[in-house]
């Protein structure tokens, strides 16, 4: 049973989100300071850390930071700050995905179990990823990219992107989510221009762009990559 470490002030919110946690078969740790959920985090060893950045006695930001600096347990940072720029810093500090208050706790659950399950992937590790027949293949090593058998010319940019997306195939990913772990924090475009990157590979790689198999929209959020592997 995976451990869930959630570090949240609101008592309500709290409980709501350790409900949920029970309910999808997961194991809550709950705390409501900061300096507690610290000592719960080295006590318990999650697998996870759901985080609100407003805290009493510690800010969410120096806890995210002390928890990347002993390892790499994911953290889902819980915020009521919603600019682009509040919404990068927090990603830069390591967080793995952020959700703006209120939020659905559904949509809280979906995104823990997508994290988990990218954490869970060794596609990472591998040095050919082949779908479908062989219809796509991407060569890590040599970093070629294949259609039918043919090279692909691709951007470095387009590489990077379908290489990150295949190496987490089925996940959903937000577009945050890809500018972080993808472009970097120093990414100075906008979120759209992931929609134009995505737009490219699809003319490189599908068989009709316009109904992709492999690089699917997910309405609301962002991309995900489908493929037989």
């Amino acid at each position: 049973m995976k451990k869930i470490l959630v570090i949240e002030d609101e008592e309500k919110v709290l409980d709501i989100v350790k409900n949920y946690l029970e309910k999808e078969g997961f194991e809550p740790i709950v705390s409501l300071r900061g300096e507690e959920g610290l000592d719960k985090f080295y006590e318990y060893s999650p697998d996870l850390v759901v985080l609100d950045l407003m805290l009493p006695d510690i800010s969410g930001e120096e806890i995210c930071r002390e928890i990347k600096k002993e390892s790499d347990v994911p953290v889902v940072m819980l915020t009521a700050k919603s600019s682009v720029d509040e919404r990068i810093e927090g990603l830069s500090l390591g967080a793995d995905d952020y959700l703006i208050k209120p939020f659905s706790p559904r949509e809280l659950m979906m995104r823990i179990k997508v994290i988990l399950k990218r954490y869970g992937s060794n596609k990472s590790l591998e040095d050919i990823l082949s779908y479908n027949n062989k219809d796509l293949v991407i060569n890590k090593k040599a970093k070629i990219v294949y259609k039918n058998q043919k090279e692909v010319s691709l951007t470095a940019a387009e590489y990077k992107l379908l290489t990150y997306m295949a190496e987490n195939e089925n996940i959903n990913l937000s577009r945050d989510i890809i500018i972080q772990k993808v472009f970097g924090i120093e990414f100075d475009g906008y979120d759209r221009t992931i929609d134009t990157h995505i737009k490219n590979i699809r003319k490189k790689i599908e068989d009709d762009p316009k109904n992709p198999k492999y690089v699917i929209t997910v309405f609301g959020l962002g991309y995900k990559f489908e493929g037989e592997f």
